[in-house]
């Protein structure tokens, strides 16, 4: 069952017109969008995106009883402003981006999200897509491998991995998560193997690799501004720091009126501010939520209104 994370706070947050017009741009389980329709009049409308073809065509019959006005699409996000201006919307009043993985994503083995069940090395959330995690741990070098170990995942030992993956492939492939697995146990100290999963970081890595996640995420916040009505609200849950940072530091580069050098006397840039961040610090799960829903327990929201 897919749990939704910060749940309320989020939608709190996002909603200030009840008849008005949303974007949940990862609609995962649908756990966002079911509660935002029931906050909302019947004459508002919502749009649901979601690259993963699998998980939308789960959650479209779970929602077919809501009596909003529900338009899911199969895409990315990142191609936000083409998506509505498909269906002749210019405007919205507030948009969601949820950026975990969806349960369902990483409980179905088959897909290769997990480093806990034996599966092909997939991961990724739209199937359709050529490249998998199977591409980047058979068919990069060395120096790629580990770099994207270390940018993605903050991985210490992402030199040793990447060399002991390469060691190990050139005898046969690494072909499932469980493989992978242990080939990344033979590369971290046995020191370093307490308490997480030695194999976490490099999971993490991969995954935001194969989806292409911070450029998506970097790409569709110009956009999400772009689209929002004034006083129109973005919130953003996130769940490892490259995220966070992504997201503090546009907002806070858009709420400000001069983003001139500090050395130089005169602006000369002429940006103005466009959003008013709403959290000075992240929101994060209370304790019972983190209890009840582990996956929680990373998870950071912030929220941003449009000038």
């Amino acid at each position: 069952m897919h749990k939704p994370v910060l749940l309320d706070e989020a939608l709190d947050m996002l909603v200030t017109d009840r008849r008005g017009i949303y974007v949940d741009c990862t609609v995962g389980g649908g756990g966002h969008l079911a509660r935002l329709a029931g906050m909302l009049d019947q004459d508002a409308v919502i749009i649901g995106i979601d690259k993963d073809a699998d998980v939308l065509e789960h959650t479209r019959e779970k929602l077919k009883e809501l009596p909003q006005k529900i338009i899911l699409i199969h895409g990315d996000f990142r191609n936000l402003r083409v998506i509505l201006k498909t269906q002749g919307i210019t405007e919205v009043d507030g948009i969601l981006l949820d950026l975990g993985v969806s349960s369902f994503q990483l409980d179905e083995a088959r897909r290769g999200f997990s480093y806990q069940h034996d599966a092909p090395l997939d991961m990724r959330m739209n199937r359709a897509q050529a490249r998998s995690a199977w591409e980047l741990v058979n068919e990069l070098d060395e120096e790629d491998l580990a770099d994207i170990i270390w940018r993605y995942g903050e991985e210490r030992f992402s030199r040793r991995i990447a060399r002991e993956i390469v060691k190990t492939r050139q005898a046969q492939p690494i072909n499932t998560t469980l493989e992978l697995v242990e080939v990344i146990k033979r590369a971290v100290p046995g020191r370093s193997r307490r308490g997480k999963h030695p194999a976490r970081r490099t999971f993490q890595a991969l995954r935001i690799a194969v989806n292409q996640e911070l450029s998506a995420l970097q790409e569709v916040l110009p956009q999400a501004l772009e689209v929002l009505s004034a006083a129109g609200r973005v919130c953003v849950i996130t769940f490892h720091s490259l995220e966070d940072r992504l997201v503090k530091n546009f907002f806070r580069l858009e709420s400000m009126d001069c983003i001139c050098s500090k050395d130089i006397p005169v602006c000369t840039c002429n940006h103005q501010a466009q959003l008013r961040t709403l959290t000075k610090k992240p929101v994060v799960p209370g304790k019972e939520e983190q209890v009840r829903n582990p996956r929680s327990r990373s998870a950071k929201l912030r929220v941003a209104e449009k000038i």
